[in-house]
């Protein structure tokens, strides 16, 4: 048995999965064996990169119930997100317009539209309720003539929170209003169906649902891919939306990571929901006025963002840094030491972004894991007085 002091527990799975071994056992081949490049079609070396491409293609595809002619592959959400909001802003050249987000979106979106802000856009964000919900009746609200994008995400990354995306697609489909989501937190998790939720346009990473970092997809109708310019030139790779050469072993294990995420969705969801309430309970018994940030039931089964009242959290995670991996925010905005404006935006009390910490259960934590971590916590709690 290994001493205590020296176990470390990993709880920060929303920022980051480990491989999934089958995943990575299917990567290998591509980067020595099978390594040609998917565009040399002149041969059969190409011709086998090129296969493989594709049928990842429909294996990410069908984790959202689309088509494998909708996937632009990408180098992750972030860059995915960009082709969605600049790009198809680029593609309306004759004035600015005007698009609907909301103040608890990823940086990824929200710097974009602030970028376009300073273009001559106009960018509505809304506010949320104290669970983080967007009312999709102040989505309709909010639509102006000149709308041209709502950008909602499915699932925030923070505090968990499921968006009631289905009512916001049917208002942007019925008023003719192209609807992105950045399902990054979503997918893999929660059963995504483009069609039935009136997406159009929908961004998400392999690394959140153990697959490789460095690729992702935008997964696009044939409508909005139409209207989307390119943001990178040089080749006409993706249908001409993203160029330069595939990253075939990325590619191949991100298609695995969907085929593995949509046969075994259910049985995780419920394994993890079982263990995140479990740390929630045990914290909960040592930490008088614990809450819950986000929504109590709506929220992703692997997430659990809770307030300590009059604790500073960054504190709390000096005295865990070296046993438990836990977050105060977005992997994206850590590195600024700001504190959440997803909490923030919760509208909870100004202390309550600096008293908060993000725990993300995976599939490789134990109940032991999750036991450890809760003692853990409580000592760092309990230490700062």
């Amino acid at each position: 048995m290994s001493d205590m002091s020296s176990r470390r527990v990993y709880l920060d799975y929303q920022a980051t999965t480990p491989v999934d071994e089958r995943v990575l056992a299917g990567m290998l081949p591509y980067f020595s064996g099978v390594f040609g490049n998917p565009s040399s079609i002149d041969h059969g070396f190409g011709a086998e990169a090129a296969a493989a491409i594709e049928q990842a293609r429909e294996r990410v595809a069908a984790l959202l119930h689309g088509g494998p002619r909708d996937i632009i592959f990408t180098s992750g959400a972030t860059e995915a997100n960009n082709m969605a909001v600049l790009g198809l802003a680029e593609g309306y050249d004759d004035k600015p317009g005007h698009i609907i987000t909301a103040a608890t979106e990823h940086p990824a979106v929200l710097d974009p539209c602030e970028y376009l802000r300073s273009k001559g856009w106009k960018i509505s964000v809304l506010p949320v309720d104290e669970c983080g919900l967007v009312d999709p009746d102040a989505v309709g609200r909010a639509l102006r003539p000149d709308t041209r994008l709502i950008s909602i995400m499915a699932a925030n990354n923070e505090i968990g929170t499921v968006a009631p995306i289905a009512h916001i697609g049917r208002v942007a489909r019925d008023a003719g209003v192209t609807f992105h989501c950045d399902a990054t937190q979503a997918a893999g998790y929660l059963e995504i169906d483009m069609e039935s939720m009136s997406i159009d346009l929908l961004s998400f990473s392999a690394h959140k649902m153990y697959g490789p970092k460095g690729v992702g997809a935008l997964c696009a109708t044939r409508a909005a891919r139409r209207r989307i310019r390119p943001r990178t030139f040089g080749g006409g790779h993706e249908a001409g939306l993203r160029s330069g050469t595939l990253n075939v072993p990325g590619i191949v294990g991100f298609g695995l990571a969907c085929e593995i995420a949509a046969e075994e969705m259910p049985e995780m969801a419920e394994r993890l929901r079982g263990l995140r309430d479990g740390l929630w309970n045990r914290v909960a018994e040592g930490v008088p006025g614990l809450e819950l940030n986000g929504h109590p039931t709506r929220r992703l089964p692997h997430n659990l963002n809770m307030y300590f009242p009059s604790a500073n959290a960054r504190a709390m995670m000096v005295q865990l840094k070296r046993t438990v991996a836990l977050s105060t925010g977005s992997a994206c905005g850590s590195a600024k030491e700001e504190p959440s404006h997803v909490v923030r935006a919760l509208g909870l009390g100004d202390d309550r972004p600096n008293c908060s910490i993000r725990a993300s259960i995976g599939h490789p934590t134990s109940e032991a894991d999750v036991d450890y971590a809760a003692t853990r916590i409580l000592d760092a709690y309990r230490s700062l007085g």
